[in-house]
């Protein structure tokens, strides 16, 4: 369920783009623009922010610093870390992706779809699976 819902989401995001024009950026890499935000990280810390299946971040953030929606740079205490930061025109699709979460959360919340189970019973049954799915791999050995 979690995967189908995840592959929606990337359909939306495509739509919103093609709605707006723009085909040079795809959903993945619009995810990433968005998980990005105002922060500085390195590619693995975004990596583990998100749901990136099937992509490579690693290529997918040098096309963006291609496109110039990234800028990256060497991490000065670590050297083989990079740090990556949006640019002002990532920052656009960014918010881009922001409005089109919005007006969606908007609509979920108007719907009433989210009440029944409450959505705060389902994130907490969720966080319930992950932990004992970590356990069972931490205590595999």
């Amino acid at each position: 369920m979690l995967e189908r819902l995840h592959r929606l989401l990337l359909d939306l995001v495509k739509d919103e783009f093609e709605r707006l024009g723009r085909s040079d950026l795809t959903p993945v890499q619009a995810l990433l623009i968005y998980n990005l935000g105002t922060s500085e990280v390195t590619a693995g810390e975004l990596r583990s922010r998100g749901m990136y299946q099937g992509s490579n971040v690693s290529y997918n953030l040098k096309k963006l610093v291609e496109l110039g929606y990234v800028h990256h740079e060497r991490c000065e205490m670590d050297r083989r870390a990079v740090r990556v930061r949006l640019t002002q025109t990532g920052q656009e699709v960014r918010d881009c992706v922001a409005r089109l979460f919005a007006r969606h959360a908007e609509g979920l919340e108007l719907s009433g779809v989210l009440d029944d189970p409450p959505i705060e019973a389902v994130n907490l049954q969720w966080r319930r699976v992950e932990r004992f799915w970590a356990e069972q791999i931490r205590y595999i050995y």
